[in-house]
């Protein structure tokens, strides 16, 4: 499978193209230009061509160390990554001298280039088309990633290129719908583990993992709100596949008035329910405000695993009273994640690394764990005699049976009486039970009581007549 690099000015509908070839909004799209900050990849598809596409910051003329320059950078490092670059200029605004600055830089450092004249619809584009020949990268193509124009003729491009890395892509294709036998806990290794890292904003989040790369893949700095989409890059640690979501910093909903940033957010939020283990990076100096503690719930909520890190460790002077602190308030503000990994770390200097990646992988095996039925039954026998359930009207509920319905997070069925009338307490303390004695701290469990129907045939038969002993006897039927 090879790799398309869409690269450009800004604002000529690069993230545009990025989302007709992915199939989906993934990229943020706006009329205002600088938008895209980071890197982002995807899942392209044209009719029966399957390739990686990556969306880029717009390519600025500065190469100082600005907000602007750091961009260029790492849009130049998307360039050496690619195997092909789409280099897309505006039909209707012509050839620009920005553009014919980016063209001399892509004769230099990409492989295959594709020329691109995006927004060539009509009549209006028809000279841009015409000027870019100028730019010297052969004949350029006609399309509108808007409208969806042009992409049979950008499909007849790509072809030849997919032959080369057809074998390529079916030595990789990942792995997919494996079944765990009852009882089986294993992971599979070769799977990637999907790992979100959330947090407000300038808590450290792409610092933190351009760190766990080895390089600097995202953009960062001391600017908060750097990170406007939710970008993934693929890691390997130990080892073992992993696939790390960077999100946007997520701000109380009321300080959230850019359009831009609205958008973001609910980019986080899809990366959320995308992940598997979810990291939540706190600052040490100011951890578990509000917004922290509604990041967490809503993981919870959506039934990823949890790791709570906390970042900016090295500014830290007391750290064994900070971080008994940090524990007490965790478990008094997230019960419901009660046992989830708390691990302390530095982005900056790379320390407690090794930390994160543990609680990260211990999570997962968590989260895919699966009990067998027979130790389930015998385990909440135990528990029934230790407290019996409640005896709502006098009438006591009967628990008969227990199995693990799901897992990814693990899921209980109890069938029993009256389900409606156990008490929310009494089940916190069968999962509080679950969580201790089948070590399964931190992740979410659900618990679903069902009630089991009598399956007696003869419960609702109704008596037609007398029996035929009666009949024998010529007994009669009771008044």
């Amino acid at each position: 499978m090879f790799t398309l690099a869409i690269v450009g000015r800004p604002n000529v509908g690069k993230s545009t193209l990025f989302n007709r070839l992915v199939g989906r909004r993934l990229a943020l799209v706006d009329d205002q230009p600088g938008v895209t900050r980071d890197l982002r990849d995807g899942e392209a598809r044209l009719a029966d061509l399957r390739f990686t596409v990556i969306d880029t910051a717009g390519l600025e003329e500065v190469t100082d160390d600005s907000l602007q320059g750091r961009m260029r950078r790492l849009t130049e490092r998307a360039v050496d990554m690619a195997d092909v670059c789409l280099f897309m200029i505006d039909a209707r605004a012509g050839v620009t001298p920005s553009d014919q600055v980016f063209a001399d830089i892509l004769r230099r450092r990409g492989r295959r280039v594709i020329l691109a004249c995006n927004k060539a619809e009509g009549a209006a584009g028809e000279s841009g088309v015409l000027d870019a020949y100028s730019l010297g990268l052969g004949e350029p193509l006609r399309i509108s990633a808007e409208h969806g124009e042009g992409m049979s003729d950008l499909m007849s491009v790509l072809r030849p290129i997919a032959e080369e890395f057809e074998e390529l892509a079916e030595r990789h294709a990942p792995e997919t719908d494996v079944d765990l036998e009852d009882g089986d806990g294993a992971v599979d290794p070769g799977r990637p583990v999907q790992v979100a890292v959330v947090g407000r904003p300038n808590a450290g989040k792409s610092t933190l993992i351009n760190q766990l790369l080895g390089e600097d893949r995202l953009l960062t700095g001391p600017e908060a709100g750097i990170t406007r989409d939710s970008i993934s890059v693929t890691m390997e640690w130990d080892g073992r596949p992993v696939r790390v979501f960077d999100t946007a910093g997520m701000r109380k909903r009321a300080k959230v008035q850019d359009k831009v940033e609205k958008l973001s957010v609910a980019d986080g939020l899809r990366a959320v329910k995308f992940a598997e283990v979810v990291v939540v990076l706190l600052d040490a100096e100011i951890p578990f405000e509000q917004q922290d503690l509604r990041i967490a719930d809503l993981a919870e909520r959506e039934g990823r695993a949890v790791v709570i890190a906390v970042n900016k460790w090295d500014l830290v002077e007391d750290r064994q009273a900070r971080l008994a602190e940090l524990k007490e308030a965790f478990d008094r503000l997230l019960p419901q994640l009660s046992g989830a990994p708390l691990v302390t770390v530095s982005a900056r200097t790379g320390r407690g690394l090794d930390r994160v990646q543990k609680a990260v992988f211990k999570a997962h095996e968590v989260w895919n764990r699966r009990v067998p039925t027979a130790k389930l039954n015998l385990w909440l026998a135990g528990m029934l005699e230790a407290h019996p359930p409640p005896a709502p009207g006098g009438r006591r509920i009967k628990m008969r049976y227990m199995t693990q319905a799901k897992s990814r997070p693990p899921g209980f069925v109890v069938m029993c009486s009256h389900p409606d009338k156990v008490p929310e307490s009494y089940k916190r303390y069968l999962i509080n039970g679950l969580r201790g004695d089948f070590d399964m701290p931190g992740t979410p469990i659900r618990m679903v009581l069902r009630s089991q129907a009598d399956k007696n045939p003869y419960k609702d038969r109704k008596k037609k007549g007398p029996s035929k002993l009666r009949k024998h006897l010529g007994a009669k039927r009771p008044e």
